[in-house]
């Protein structure tokens, strides 16, 4: 039913969460990004903005044509609406749920990319733009940390905010973060690390992808050498 289009990244895991949790029949076609394989034509297609993950729903709710998406945020709230799961039904909950899906995507994922990369990927060290990510994705652990103080999930039950905060947290140590300054945030990982629907979608990944990295000059300039040039 469901086409994705996946490589192992904190954005591509949001979607193997969901899909797993939800039972949703899908297939993967795996879009190595180290290898250039978001530029070809049939994915841009897809996603025009060269970035995974991507879908193509083949039986939309309306019964008509498929539909595709990119942008995992998107795909979170399409898939959630399709199923009536992982969003709540009523106007305060769906909203509440949705501000947390926005925080994630316009706040956590971007500081943290960032911290990814000035920490680990960038050839030249950089003290003040470490400082810099490493303390604002820190500042965003404790907004998180403290919201879930006195709930059990972000917005009460489990939901697509949930599922879309959680695979940037995962490589919490490459960001120079200790979960352990963070304890309801921790709480709150290690009961979604033991969902089920989880452990099959990290094991699927493994099966792609088990060692994602980095590894060669070639994949750096693919990834980090793009400009509007690269736009056709």
């Amino acid at each position: 039913m469901i086409d994705l289009y996946y490589w192992t990244t904190p954005n591509g895991h949001k979607i193997t969460l969901f899909l797993e949790e939800a039972g949703l029949p899908y297939t993967i076609f795996p879009i190595n990004i180290g290898k250039g394989e978001q530029f070809q034509p049939h994915f841009l297609d897809i996603a025009p903005n060269n970035r995974i993950p991507a879908i193509i729903d083949r039986a939309p709710a309306d019964g008509g044509e498929p539909v595709s998406l990119f942008e995992s945020g998107a795909i979170l709230l399409y898939l959630a609406d399709k199923t009536r799961k992982f969003i709540p039904g009523t106007l305060r909950g769906r909203a509440d749920v949705l501000q947390w899906l926005f925080w994630q995507m316009g706040g956590l994922g971007p500081m943290a990319g960032q911290n990814h990369h000035f920490n680990t990927y960038a050839q030249d060290k950089i003290p003040y733009a470490i400082d810099r990510y490493v303390r604002e994705t820190g500042r965003l652990y404790g907004v998180l940390n403290k919201r879930l103080a006195d709930r059990e999930f972000i917005a009460g039950d489990y939901s697509i905010a949930d599922m879309a905060c959680y695979p940037w947290i995962v490589p919490h140590e490459r960001q120079s973060q200790n979960l352990d300054d963070f304890p309801h945030l921790k709480r709150w990982f290690d009961a979604i690390a033991a969902r089920p629907a989880t452990l099959r979608a990290y094991e699927k990944a493994q099966q792609i992808n088990a060692l994602p990295s980095v590894g060669d000059e070639e994949s750096r300039k693919i990834l980090f050498g793009q400009n509007a040039g690269t736009v056709k």
